[in-house]
């Protein structure tokens, strides 16, 4: 069985060693860990290259630029099915995710479509973060469970394993989110296409070293996307990819 998770970087070299050591040291079976960095200036890129020599398990897609985290993870779910892993997770490098959480998430991952790690299911479940950034993750995902009757409690999450049947039947060229919104599109695209998510309760932590990737327009392109995706499901433009396709 073939198992990958995806880890988005940019400017973690303060990160990166600690989280590669962490995620080896669970002994994971058949788990590759696939980073696409876009070209961080720290250095991270080269970082991850000595890191290889040690780790034929550790994958590196370097990218020329900045390009937004919805592309990098849909770079990674294309990686993902065209080189046959049956369970893909994603997670940020900044260890606000725990990397112990991988163990559960690849095994509800057998029994579930996909699985979201998340900080609402079972209460709120975060630590470090100041009331105004919890009062708008929080609101977020009421805001977006309102408009799109998507039935997730926390469809912002990052931290998710996907088995390969949604990955394959998800149309990934369709997806147009950047920033946090790709969060939420692709929960929708799933949910609409017939499969069905599992919330599995994490404690979130907010990162203590490096800067968040947070920003306004972030915050407004999940604004408008979760009425986007009401109105491409309405016109027929929520579509899915035929196995023959894939």
């Amino acid at each position: 069985m073939k198992r990958l998770v995806i880890i988005p970087t940019y400017n973690e070299k303060a990160n990166i060693s600690k989280l590669i050591s962490k995620i080896q040291s669970l002994k994971i079976e058949g788990l590759d860990i696939l980073f696409i960095d876009d070209n961080s200036p720290d250095g991270t890129g080269k970082i991850l290259k000595s890191f290889q020599k040690d780790n034929p398990n550790l994958l590196l897609i370097e990218r020329e630029g900045k390009l937004g985290l919805g592309t990098a993870y849909i770079r990674g779910f294309k990686y993902g099915l065209e080189n046959g892993y049956d369970y893909i997770a994603q997670m940020d490098a900044d260890f606000s995710h725990n990397p112990k959480d991988l163990i559960p998430l690849f095994e509800e991952a057998e029994k579930h479509d996909w699985i979201v790690g998340s900080r609402y299911i079972s209460g709120i479940n975060v630590v470090n973060w100041p009331l105004r950034r919890l009062v708008l993750s929080k609101g977020a995902n009421v805001y977006t469970q309102i408009v799109t009757g998507l039935p997730i409690k926390d469809g912002t999450a990052g931290f998710k394993c996907w088995n390969r049947r949604v990955l394959e039947t998800v149309d990934l060229d369709a997806v147009r989110s950047r920033g946090y919104s790709f969060q939420i599109e692709m929960n929708y695209r799933a949910w609409k296409a017939g499969f069905k998510c599992h919330e599995h309760s994490i404690v979130f932590i907010d990162r203590t070293v490096g800067q968040s990737k947070m920003s306004k327009n972030i915050i407004y392109e999940a604004i408008w996307m979760v009425w986007q995706l009401v109105f491409w499901n309405l016109f027929g433009k929520i579509k899915t990819v035929s196995k023959k396709d894939v």
